[in-house]
């Protein structure tokens, strides 16, 4: 098992990742990793890619369909998810969730600011990180306005740092200036009786394929 540098500087032990992927007419399999997978499904449009913990889930995913509604096996606990990602290559998009992977960002913001794929794209200026702290934002708005109890993400950073305003002051001041606004929804959410939950980047629902 390979270890890798966190943000903080710690080592940490990194645990294999099995990517299902399928482009229609162009076969289908399980990468081993992302680096196998990324060149499969890197730039075309069409292709559907997750990943999974374990092979089997990989497989059973591809077997349902692809299907993005489908991620595990497990029961999830109800609520909004939130992620981002770069997997498709054109830069950085937002996703939002509930527990079956039904896209629910059309709450939050225009539908002409969302893609075929109903997810925000923000494009290849923004870093991962200031992705994963929109998404939190957005989750956070749509579970107030719904009356949702519990929101879920797979950012340490996000969740347990810069949504608490737990913050360098070196990042960019967009960066800044989101996390002020995030951490006084979190607040408030939490008031309400909310509660912000860390979930593995295998069973999150919002899962864009790429961490």
């Amino acid at each position: 098992m390979k270890k890798e540098q966190n943000l903080f500087g710690d080592k940490k032990k990194v645990s294999k990742k099995y990517y299902a992927w399928r482009i229609p007419g162009g076969g289908e399999g399980v990468a081993e990793g992302w680096g196998e997978a990324e060149k499969l499904v890197l730039g075309k449009q069409s292709a559907r890619f997750k990943g999974f913990k374990a092979r089997e889930e990989a497989e059973k995913w591809l077997a349902l369909g692809a299907d993005y509604a489908v991620k595990h096996v497990q029961e999830l606990a109800p609520g909004i998810y939130f992620d981002a990602g770069t997997g498709r290559g054109e830069g950085v998009e937002v996703s939002v969730t509930d527990e079956k992977g039904k896209n629910l960002l059309h709450r939050a913001l225009p539908r002409e600011e969302l893609n075929r794929f109903k997810k925000h794209a923000l494009g290849k200026e923004v870093t991962n990180n200031y992705g994963e702290l929109l998404a939190c934002k957005h989750a956070l708005e749509i579970a107030m306005q719904e009356g949702v109890e519990k929101v879920f993400g797979d950012s340490k950073l996000v969740i347990e740092f810069w949504s608490k305003w737990r913050i360098k002051k070196d990042v960019p001041e967009e960066t800044f200036r989101l996390a002020r606004e995030v951490a006084a929804l979190r607040k408030e959410f939490e008031k309400q009786g909310g509660e912000v939950l860390r979930i593995s980047g295998a069973h999150n629902p919002a899962d864009l394929g790429f961490h």
